[in-house]
């Protein structure tokens, strides 16, 4: 399976996987499993990073995607087709454009994307698919 992380599941398998279930935990360590972690991510985590409103227990955005790919995650760029296609997502209640960008990846990588956040659950029927127990 394809697995695509939101911000959040990446920082807390990095930092506190205490807050991953274990049925997220058993994903990300099946070997069979392809887990990747978007551009996006490292796009909102240096742009909160930056403005205060993230702090990465003495690590600096620039050295994630070394983290990422020593915990074994693949990074998968936000390209052109996902970008000149976004408009194609239907506006729901959920704003929040990083979140919408990963949605988007999501759906036209026919990815699985692992997380807690309740939002999601709107782009369901727009062809998304979560994880989250």
């Amino acid at each position: 399976m394809k697995y695509i992380l939101d911000t959040h599941t990446f920082l807390w398998s990095l930092f506190d996987t205490t807050k991953l279930p274990r049925p997220v935990i058993d994903i990300l360590l099946n070997e069979t499993n392809d887990i990747y972690v978007s551009t996006i991510t490292f796009w909102e985590i240096s742009l909160k990073y930056s403005i205060g409103k993230l702090s990465l227990n003495n690590v600096l955005p620039d050295d994630l995607p070394a983290y990422s790919k020593k915990s074994g995650f693949e990074v998968i760029s936000f390209d052109e087709k996902i970008a000149s296609s976004f408009y194609k997502l239907p506006r729901v209640e959920h704003f929040d454009p990083f979140d919408r960008l990963l949605i988007w990846q999501a759906i036209n990588n026919d990815m699985i994307i692992i997380t807690k956040d309740e939002k999601f659950k709107e782009y369901i029927q727009h062809g998304l698919r979560l994880f989250w127990k």
